[in-house]
Formats: structure tokens, sequence, C-alpha cells
């Protein structure tokens, strides 16, 4: 490092105060961060492109700065799956440092990984009181039954009214209306059990049939209707 003539010139002035850096909640402990490694924690960030046209989940779960675990979940857009799928590759093993410089395919994916890394930046991770954090394999906790992301997929017009697509339990088949015409329940398939029990070798119709489930009203119903038709 080479310095002006200026400042060479000057002479030394002992710098008396000793100013830390603030403790920040980690995994149980309070921690002064002064080196990457010394960030640990399991959190979520969420950032959508420049058009806004999708959006991604991004969930990382990180150990002496390195992450061990992430979650990339996308939706609204279709280029955006497959830059999560190179994502997941890419993440896995990178210091926290190291994935916030790469570029990871997508604006919205690019995006998430700098809120999540303001997160772990300034101790607000979800394990931050957790006693030596969450076990690596926690991400796919948050998927919830048959490991699909939770998505909700409604639609609705001023003259048509309301329709459900899709909630946290399924794919919807059926609303069901009451005598005003309002919604008072719905059918739905868990499609992530479903698939299981496809795998586990009973046939398409057995599994469909087996994880239809209702929630609501629905038996109470004067119509029902096929959201996507009627």
């Amino acid at each position: 490092m080479k310095n002006t003539k200026h400042i060479n010139d000057m002479c030394c002035v002992t710098k008396g105060a000793v100013h830390d850096p603030a403790p920040i909640p980690e995994e149980g402990s309070w921690v002064k961060v002064k080196q990457i490694d010394q960030i640990s924690g399991f959190s979520h960030g969420v950032g959508c492109c420049a058009p806004q046209q999708g959006a991604c989940k991004l969930t990382l779960n990180i150990k002496n700065g390195i992450i061990e675990e992430a979650l990339v979940e996308t939706i609204g857009c279709s280029g955006m799956t497959h830059s999560a799928a190179m994502a997941s590759e890419i993440l896995p093993g990178k210091t926290l440092l190291e994935a916030m410089n790469t570029d990871l395919v997508c604006d919205a994916i690019n995006v998430a990984m700098r809120e999540i890394f303001l997160q772990f930046a300034y101790g607000r991770t979800q394990s931050a009181f957790s006693e030596d954090g969450l076990d690596i394999g926690a991400g796919l906790e948050d998927l919830g039954k048959g490991l699909r992301s939770q998505v909700g997929t409604m639609y609705g017009t001023k003259s048509k009214g309301s329709r459900y697509m899709e909630m946290t339990e399924g794919y919807i088949n059926r609303l069901a209306l009451d005598e005003n015409n309002e919604i008072i329940g719905y059918e739905y398939v868990s499609l992530g059990k479903m698939m299981d029990a496809i795998k586990a070798g009973k046939s398409p119709n057995e599994a469909y049939k087996e994880n239809i489930s209702t929630y609501g009203r629905f038996k109470e119903a004067v119509r029902y209707i096929d959201p996507r038709k009627e």
C-alpha cells in the first residue's frame, strides 16, 4: 500500500477507541462477526425479477460460513425453474460471501440471495435463538408431506367471482357453493401423496381416489363447480 507524501509527512496519532461490531444472535449464541466463517444460521429470502414476472423463495442452512443446504422454490416464470435447478447445484459448498457474488442465472434468485445475505449479516435468521441451529435437512420440512412447495393459486373477476385453483393441501377439483353461490368449501387431491402411492405400485386411478379430501362445509353445498371450466 502506498501513501502520498502528504500522509507520510504526518505524525502518528494513536487510536484510542475500540469499537467492536455489535454482537448478533446466532444459533443460541451472541457473536461479534468479523469473518464470514463466523456466520451460521437457517433462513429464507424472497426476490422477484426485473419485470416482476416471477418470484423466488430461497432457503439456506449455513454452518461456519458454508452453505450446507439450499432449497430454491420459484413461481410465475417457466425459465426460472431451470435457473433454480442450476442454483441448487451452484450454492451448496460455497461460502455466504461467494454465493452473494455469484451469478445465480435468474434475477429473482439473485435478489433472494441478496435479501437472505442481509438476514445472516444482521442476525435475523430463523434459527437465531435455536441452540446449535437446525439440522441439515430442515429445508425439506418447509415442504411438508409429499415434499412439494406450498402453493396457492387463486383467480377472480368482477363479473364471475373467485376461483380457487390450488391450496397448500393440493390441487382443487371442485368448489362447493351454497344457495347464494358463495364458496363454502372445496374438494382437493394431494398430488404429492398421490404420486408417492403410484410409485409404490398402486394404479393411478386408485391412488387418485385415495388422496381426495374436502375442506369446509363441502357436503352442505347446493352446487359443485369445476373452477377451471365452470
